[in-house]
């Protein structure tokens, strides 16, 4: 496997989870499951609390390589799964709730998550979704403006790769990520502007936080987003992935993006929001299989073919970082197989039964 040939941009990735009962549907025992885990894992990697009480997350630490990332990820997926069985409970990889839920989850007893539901109510108690976030390493804010506008025209391609969403509350929802539509009922949530500035970007922020329709700056739920805690960049706009190889290579072209834009090669044509929110829209319903506009022309394409794209204007970035045959491994084997949501519809195809998509995504937890 290829290693770095010089300085690279770190990176790290979380991941959110469902933790359900045995047969599937949301348990209230994520925060157990989480402070079990932690208590009986290794140092690596941290597990967190989440919104609902039927969640749990993980996050790696700063990484350099792929591997890494994947051996952490591997890890911290194991640590929770096997906390989940020891109290009757399955670890779901799935970024909306598969089976119909009767009730809406309980709120992790936190006050911020309890300001945060009481404030948005069915948005927060209904909305739940469950992502993955990349987490790059950028020099300043400053930069990282000049960056994220850069890239915006790539999250469409991004979307795909980790599409898995495709059956929720029982049924075949017709999108590959129905988290990307749940999610997007938040005031913040979406793809963010081009912005002229720093100045600009901040001036939306407190233009949210004047208007209440964000509480704090934690909720800043843009596609991409200046990290509130990290000199980083945090793409926000994936599902968490149904397989830690496929959140790494999601985390691997997300290094690239930023790796290539900050080297100053010539961007992609501008585009504005109307248009990209609507790309954003069919990205989540067709998915790594489907077709996926192209950041150059707007058109229609295969999304394997953009993303084979992606990997030739970023090649230079993802070999030094010993990343590029990784991606194209990844993006091969999506090519044939198909990503999460591609998996769950086929198996649900087979007996229209939502406990076969756990079973699929929960595996042998």
């Amino acid at each position: 496997m290829n290693e770095p040939t010089g300085d690279v941009l770190t990176f790290g990735v979380e991941e959110e989870f469902f933790v359900v009962d045995r047969r599937g549907h949301l348990s209230q025992a994520g925060d157990d499951v989480v402070d079990a885990a932690e208590a009986a894992g290794d140092d690596q990697g941290e597990l967190q609390h989440e919104l609902s009480r039927s969640q749990a997350e993980a996050a790696t630490d700063v990484c350099r390589t792929h591997t890494e990332a994947l051996r952490q990820l591997r890890a911290l997926r194991g640590d929770l799964a096997q906390a989940a069985r020891r109290r009757g409970c399955r670890l779901l990889p799935a970024a909306s709730p598969v089976l119909f839920e009767a009730d809406p989850p309980s709120i992790t007893p936190n006050p911020r998550y309890e300001r945060m539901a009481e404030h948005f109510g069915a948005t927060a108690r209904t909305s739940l979704t469950c992502g993955c976030h990349v987490h790059v390493a950028i020099p300043d804010k400053e930069t990282g403006i000049r960056v994220l506008g850069w890239i915006r025209p790539w999250l469409p391609a991004l979307l795909t790769v980790t599409a898995n969403s495709a059956v929720s509350d029982g049924y075949d929802t017709g999108y590959s990520s129905w988290r990307y539509q749940q999610w997007s009922r938040w005031p913040s949530a979406g793809p963010p502007p081009r912005f002229a500035s720093l100045d600009e970007y901040e001036s939306i922020v407190d233009a949210w936080l004047r208007a209440g329709s964000i509480l704090d700056r934690g909720m800043i739920y843009w596609d991409v987003r200046l990290s509130e805690k990290q000199p980083t960049l945090e793409f926000r706009i994936a599902d968490v992935a149904a397989t830690p190889e496929e959140a790494v290579l999601l985390a691997v072209l997300a290094r690239g993006l930023v790796a290539t834009a900050l080297d100053g090669e010539a961007p992609p044509p501008h585009l504005s929001n109307e248009v990209l929110r609507a790309q954003m829209w069919r990205a989540s319903r067709e998915g790594v299989m489907g077709c996926c506009p192209h950041p150059k022309s707007g058109n229609l394409e295969p999304a394997k073919a953009v993303l084979d794209d992606l990997i030739a204007l970023t090649a230079p970035a993802l070999e030094a970082a010993g990343d590029l045959e990784f991606a194209r491994e990844g993006t091969a084997r999506l090519a044939a197989d198909g990503g999460g949501a591609d998996r769950q519809r086929r198996r649900f195809a087979e007996r229209q039964r939502g406990e076969d998509v756990v079973d699929l995504l929960a595996g042998d937890s």
